[in-house]
């Protein structure tokens, strides 16, 4: 469906330096430097996969999107879409009748129209006939409620009902693929919820390939079981949730409420976190201890109130990773 071979991507940027005289020196003899925004990517992804895409803000991702929709060209390497390279000309209609693009910074809807007024240039546009477009706003009002709104002006419209319509307009094609680039971004968490059950809905229903661009690491728990983790340009992980906790989260906070304060507790793998009163928050190496026979340990040495094992947040992993990486770079600069 999606593939990617030794994609790699340079622009050219201007060096200029303050003050009119360097300015004026600029426009007569332009010096521009290179930078390397995708470096040697080398992914695939199959029909029907919900994968999300993430790294820190500069590291490629939305250059990596451009690519995959046709807007930039690798300057080495090649991309495919359903077996189509989207920066040939010849190609670049049959890419778009197969993908679909939402922003959550911006809107493909005409903000003083109502919704469906916006829908039907999208249907002109794709040349999709009146029963089909029938037909596709009858399930999407299935699946998101679409019809209490689809005569209101989109200006009026709640920003959750905004990204429904969003949806319905870059999914009204009926698009094999669908990228999705920080669809949540200021929505509260009923709408964002609302809109991740979407998300999988759509997956689920219509087969639709989803790629995920976010920060929200919660979008990623709740419908991703990929995650590609890309930074400065090149590939740092792929593989499922399950793969990187493995990976990189061998950590576990043990939470522990005793009835009364004990005294120094004699357990080496444990990592005192926090107190508060009674309460007592460890941190242990899970592929080294095992919960069990630390808790036995610790009721030998003091009466238990109440107790608690936490896994590590996909959120607290891809924290860790941004954090070494960004270490890293700075140490080779």
């Amino acid at each position: 469906m999606i593939v990617l071979e030794n994609v790699s991507k340079k622009f050219k940027v201007s060096q200029r330096k303050k003050g009119l005289f360097n300015f004026l020196m600029s426009a007569v003899n332009p010096k521009y430097s290179t930078k390397l925004a995708v470096d040697n990517l080398n992914f695939s992804i199959a029909p029907g996969e919900i994968v999300g895409y993430i790294g820190p803000n500069g590291a490629g991702k939305s250059t990596t999107i451009k690519m995959l929709c046709g807007i930039l060209t690798p300057s080495e390497g090649k991309v495919w879409i359903s077996g189509l390279d989207p920066s040939n000309e010849r190609n670049r209609k049959k890419v778009t009748t197969q993908i679909g693009v939402v922003f959550g910074q911006r809107t493909q809807l005409w903000m003083d129209l109502p919704l469906v007024d916006s829908l039907r240039l999208n249907q002109k546009i794709y040349g999709i006939d009146e029963k089909a477009f029938q037909q596709q706003l009858k399930l999407f009002d299935d699946t998101l409620s679409i019809g209490s709104f689809l005569h209101t002006p989109v200006r009026q419209l709640s920003l959750g009902q905004r990204m429904r319509g969003d949806l319905v307009a870059s999914l009204l094609h009926r698009p094999s693929i669908l990228f999705l680039d920080e669809p949540t971004i200021g929505l509260d968490v009923l709408a964002k919820d609302a809109l991740r059950k979407m998300i999988r809905e759509i997956n689920h229903q219509y087969g639709v390939t989803v790629i995920l661009t976010t920060h929200d690491m919660s979008d990623i728990e709740e419908t991703c079981k990929r995650i590609i983790l890309i930074d400065n340009g090149t590939l740092q992980f792929d593989g499922s949730l399950d793969d990187i906790k493995q990976k990189y989260g061998s950590h576990r906070t043990l939470f522990v409420e005793f009835y009364h304060k004990p005294a120094q507790l004699h357990l080496p793998e444990l990592e005192l976190l926090k107190t508060v009163d009674n309460k007592y928050w460890y941190s242990f190496d899970y592929t080294t201890s095992n919960p069990s026979d630390l808790l036995t340990k610790i009721a030998a040495q003091a009466a238990i109130k109440d107790l608690s094992v936490n896994e590590i947040k996909v959120e607290d992993i891809i924290r860790q990773i941004y954090s070494e990486r960004k270490l890293m770079r700075e140490g080779l600069g």
